[in-house]
């Protein structure tokens, strides 16, 4: 359910029953012409587990960059600094998708994604399918993005050591319904339910340290 919720947030799947609400607005229905569809993704933008199949494969990052900025009208000039910002080199940021290895391209998807100025990003399992010390990379990266930039995140995780990096809120869900919400800290160290103990339990020490 945890991957629907952020699809309906989006607007990649419609509710069937119930409302979608983001920022005091109703965004259960499709967008109302191009206009609107422009200001949703200024809302929110999402990164997906698998980066690989969110590029396009006939782009290279700095194309697939400027493809945003200009549908989103900013100054081309913000790609250089999206490059360096998500530490891309030069000779990466002009790679083709096949040509990066996983780490490189989630980098890509997190700086497209970061384009087009939203308020928001979710990471749905974004750093999962990384091996262990790419995962760090790219946690501290999103850390450091978000001391920068005032961004919020949305994380979507079964793994609670990268929740506990990156996360202020928790919220737990257990087949659709939220079973516990508050201070992260808290709810990992003192859960209260049993679904939340049970998921602690099972938690591996992580293999990496993310700096501050």
């Amino acid at each position: 359910g945890k991957t629907t919720i952020a699809r309906m947030l989006v607007g990649l799947e419609r509710p069937s029953d119930g409302s979608i609400t983001v920022m005091g607005r109703d965004r259960s229905g499709p967008a109302r012409g191009a206009k609107e569809r422009n200001a949703r993704a200024r809302e929110l933008q999402i990164v997906f587990q698998d980066p690989y199949t969110s590029l396009d494969p006939s782009q290279s990052a700095r194309v697939a960059i400027e493809e945003v900025l200009r549908h989103h009208k900013r100054d081309l000039s913000a790609t250089q600094e999206l490059i360096d910002q998500v530490g891309l080199t030069e000779r990466q940021a002009d790679a083709r998708p096949r040509d990066l290895s996983g780490g490189q391209r989630q980098r890509v998807a997190i700086a497209r994604a970061l384009a087009a100025s939203p308020k928001v990003l979710i990471l749905d399992e974004a750093v999962s399918a990384l091996d262990v010390s790419i995962q760090a990379q790219v946690l501290n990266l999103l850390t450091e993005i978000r001391t920068e930039t005032g961004i919020a995140y949305i994380l979507i995780s079964h793994d609670l050591a990268v929740v506990r990096q990156l996360c202020d809120t928790a919220l737990v869900l257990r087949r659709g319904q939220v079973v516990e919400q508050g201070d992260c800290e808290r709810i990992l160290d003192t859960p209260e339910h049993e679904y939340t103990r049970a998921l602690r339990e099972a938690v591996p020490v992580p293999g990496w340290t993310v700096t501050s």
